[in-house]
């Protein structure tokens, strides 16, 4: 007897159902990460639903049954239908006619089995029909998700070959979902490690950023890097950044605070904002991302000494980074509102000092000293305004 997917509250979903009816019942399964994150009992955030129809049809139907649609990938054979619950790409099924590891030339089909043969991992090409929940699982992923192993479908030097980036797709699904480790995946990954390189710096960056903000993925990463993969996408990682990545792992779950791609990205590299600013280019990261690796990899051992001295110098996010870095405790700054010096130019000019150069100077001192003493009120402010004017 074929086995079911679990109900569950998607499936339940009144715009699914008329998703469906427009499109026909025998025309629809649910496929993907809703069908595998269902069968594992996770939340489910994205559905995607396959169809022999094409792509042009599956929006005349749509659109007769009232239903938006964008041609987000029409190219490619997928329309994201608007739905009340939130869109739905609907792909129509495809087979891959020539690939060269960075993209596919595909051409439609109408067997849901060839649809399959080309996805990447067999976790993910498990089908689910919309009325009945009966699965379609043509190559073991079944067993593989019940065993907690991520594999290749087929031959796993050729999924490769038809896209590089799978190898860094492999890790990710390994940290996320995988107990067991696939031997021949792995062997695959080792020997197509280079292939990596030629791949556009943006989807590296991606698949890494994701990999990073797992809830674990220190022990995925030092795989990688016993592999020969984090030398091609990430050479600046060395043995040290591996260790910092496993203490800031721990750092972050004994503080409770919430996981951060770009301060993992930034354990894995040395302390140096010239290595961060480096690697920021060659992965095309955004003008904030690159300011946050930057100002993370300039962390400094004095940074434990003042946590609020530095939110103040730094930023909330920034200062957090660095004391994780450092295995420091960052609940002093934790939700602390950065407070602004409460003291202007004009009433340095209003007690006497000559407006200029000097001005400056006596605001940098009182600044200096309200850091030290911990931020006071505005009454303790004039009293060091007091102070540095006296001891001029």
């Amino acid at each position: 007897m074929a086995e079911r997917l679990p109900a569950a509250p998607w499936t339940a979903r009144e715009d699914l159902a008329a998703l469906v009816a427009a499109l026909g019942a025998d025309n629809v399964r649910w496929v993907g990460g809703a069908v595998r994150d269902t069968l594992l009992g996770h939340p489910v955030k994205d559905i995607d639903a396959a169809t022999p129809l094409r792509p042009q049809e599956v929006i005349e139907r749509l659109a007769a049954a009232g239903i938006r649609t964008v041609p987000t990938g029409i190219e490619h054979g997928t329309i994201t239908a608007l739905l009340a619950g939130g869109p739905v790409e609907v792909t129509t099924l495809r087979h891959d006619v020539s690939t060269d590891g960075r993209r596919a030339t595909v051409s439609f089909a109408s067997d849901w089995r060839d649809d399959a043969a080309r996805r990447d991992f067999t976790i993910n090409a498990l089908y689910a029909d919309p009325a009945t929940l009966e699965i379609s699982d043509w190559f073991g992923g079944l067993d593989d998700l019940a065993a907690r192993r991520v594999r290749f479908i087929g031959d796993a030097h050729q999924r490769i070959r038809e896209d590089h980036l799978r190898i860094l797709r492999y890790f990710r699904f390994q940290a996320r979902f995988g107990a067991q480790i696939d031997a021949a995946s792995e062997q695959a990954c080792r020997d197509l490690a280079h292939t990596l390189k030629g791949l556009s710096r943006e989807r590296v960056a991606m698949e890494l950023l994701a990999l990073l903000a797992l809830p674990d993925p220190s022990p995925t990463v030092e795989r990688m890097a016993g592999l020969g993969v984090i030398d091609v996408v990430l050479p600046e990682a060395g043995r040290c950044g591996l260790e910092a990545l496993r203490a800031l792992v721990a750092a972050e779950q004994a503080a409770g605070v919430e996981a951060s791609p770009l301060r993992r990205l930034a354990a894995l590299l040395p302390p140096s904002p010239a290595v961060a600013e480096t690697v920021a280019a060659r992965l095309r990261l955004s003008r904030s991302q690159r300011a946050r690796l930057i100002a993370a990899a300039g962390r400094l051992d004095s940074d434990r000494e003042n946590p609020r001295a530095l939110a103040y110098a730094e930023g909330i996010d920034s200062a957090v980074d660095r004391l994780l870095l450092a295995s420091a405790d960052p609940t002093a700054v934790l939700g602390w509102q950065v407070p602004d010096l409460p003291l202007k130019g004009g009433e340095i000019v209003a007690n006497g000092v000559g407006a200029g150069p000097e001005v400056a100077r006596t605001l940098r001192e009182v600044e200096r000293r309200w850091i030290g003493e911990g931020f006071p009120a505005r009454e303790r402010v004039l009293e060091l305004l007091s102070e540095v004017l006296s001891d001029r």
